[in-house]
């Protein structure tokens, strides 16, 4: 499912408050990386990912490389971080509630 223009301002805005919850450092994007990144968008949704200094991917080469790896949408880079977003897959949790058109 592709994002519309007003899901991609809405979740922009609901992410911009947001801490990360995923860090990629100096090991840059590593299986173990990518485990807790599921784990974290299926409870989640949307998820800030910040890219360090150290790193040896920057945040434009990051965030499609994981939004793939988690079957992920990629919906804002700046600078060192990003947002993802997936629909979640648990039934506990309680989905986001999208504009629609």
């Amino acid at each position: 499912m592709a994002l519309t223009k007003k899901q991609v301002k809405q979740l922009r805005s609901m992410g911009h408050h947001l801490d990360p919850q995923v860090i990629i450092g100096k090991n840059g994007l590593t299986p173990a990386l990518v485990t807790q990144a599921e784990a974290t968008i299926d409870k989640r949704e949307l998820v800030k990912c910040s890219v360090l200094e150290s790193s040896p991917v920057e945040a434009k080469e990051a965030a499609p490389a994981l939004a793939a790896e988690l079957g992920a949408q990629v919906v804002q880079v700046i600078g060192g971080r990003f947002l993802l977003y997936r629909r979640t897959r648990r039934d506990d949790v309680r989905p986001l509630e999208l504009v629609r058109d």
